[in-house]
């Protein structure tokens, strides 16, 4: 996937993504975000908490958390954001990863998803064969994410779909379709190759009034995990 992402198609789509997420996260507050996935892309960049990991599920440079992404070293309730940059596409079963996020979600936390779209260009080109994206898993319609957010009891803050251009792989012909993009934004939104979707954790019957730090000495949250296998992580106290 990496050396997909280097094509010309790959780095419109991750130009794209990025600048979501770094629109998306700059505002977010708490304590502690996790990324799950996708180390070309620096979703939690343009965030501010003091505790910021990337997790991968083999070992690589750039992870500062290796686990099983099915089975996060982190107990339930203790992380304020979650960025799925296409995480559940290359799970076995989507919807239990989906169930595993929403359980390391404070209430009130936030969870991001970056997807591809089914129904798009590339997504009929992938379906008849043309095999332009490379073969990471099953791509889940938003529709159908929209609903299993809604189960779980996640609210859909916001969607917004992106690229539009035809799946080409050269840079020219993708700087020709330029203007796609502004035509699909207006005219054919849901029809965008990337979806991004935000959805906030809510608990019936709780009321935050606000993040307060321990009177005592906090704790320092570790920074490094390099086993699913391991205990989950207690992070400290916010409240």
């Amino acid at each position: 996937m990496e050396a997909w992402l280097d094509s010309p198609a790959g780095r419109y789509l991750l130009a794209w993504e990025q600048a979501q997420l770094d629109a998306a996260v700059a505002d977010v507050f708490g304590f502690h975000a996790l990324q799950l996935g996708w180390a070309p892309l620096q979703g939690l960049r343009a965030n501010r908490m003091p505790q910021r990991w990337l997790a991968l599920p083999h070992g690589h440079g750039a992870a500062q958390l290796v686990c099983d992404f099915d089975d996060l070293p982190f107990e339930s309730n203790s992380l304020d954001l979650l960025v799925l940059p296409h995480t559940l596409e290359s799970a076995a079963d989507p919807h239990h990863r989906l169930r595993e996020a929403y359980r390391v979600l404070r209430p009130e936390g936030r969870l991001m998803v970056l997807g591809l779209n089914p129904a798009s260009l590339w997504g009929l080109r992938q379906r008849l064969g043309g095999r332009f994206l490379p073969q990471s898993g099953e791509f889940i319609a938003y529709w159908r994410l929209r609903d299993w957010l809604k189960l779980l009891g996640l609210e859909l803050a916001e969607a917004r779909f992106g690229c539009w251009r035809p799946p080409l792989q050269r840079e020219a012909w993708l700087a020709r379709w330029q203007a796609m993009d502004r035509l699909g934004a207006t005219w054919w939104p849901v029809f965008g190759a990337a979806y991004f979707v935000h959805a906030i954790k809510r608990v019936h019957g709780m009321r935050l009034v606000g993040l307060a730090r321990p009177s005592g000495a906090r704790r320092r949250a570790p920074s490094v995990a390099v086993s699913s296998k391991a205990s989950r992580l207690r992070l400290p106290a916010n409240d």
